[in-house]
């Protein structure tokens, strides 16, 4: 299991950024699946709660997720992610 190198100078929400996309793209997250809690996130990386809320944010803003108030974050349909670079 991908987790937060606390000895790694990227930051530690784009840390967190990086394993979910790259749990995207592996297939371990399908589309219209949910992501891992806040808590769950919290406690896999060992992080401060607002770390995994950074990280969420990025995630939702560069279309890999969309979140559903009182229901979670989903992985968004594959259409909607960012295009390789």
């Amino acid at each position: 299991m991908d987790v937060v190198d606390p000895f790694n100078p990227t930051p530690k929400y784009r840390q967190i950024v990086d394993i979910v996309i790259r749990q995207i793209r592996q297939g371990a997250l399908e589309p219209m699946t949910p992501i891992p809690s806040e808590t769950r996130m919290v406690q896999i990386h060992g992080v401060a709660r607002e770390t995994v809320r950074q990280a969420v944010a990025v995630l939702r803003e560069e279309g890999w997720i969309f979140t559903i108030q009182a229901r979670g974050s989903f992985v968004s349909p594959q259409e909607r992610w960012p295009k390789s670079e």
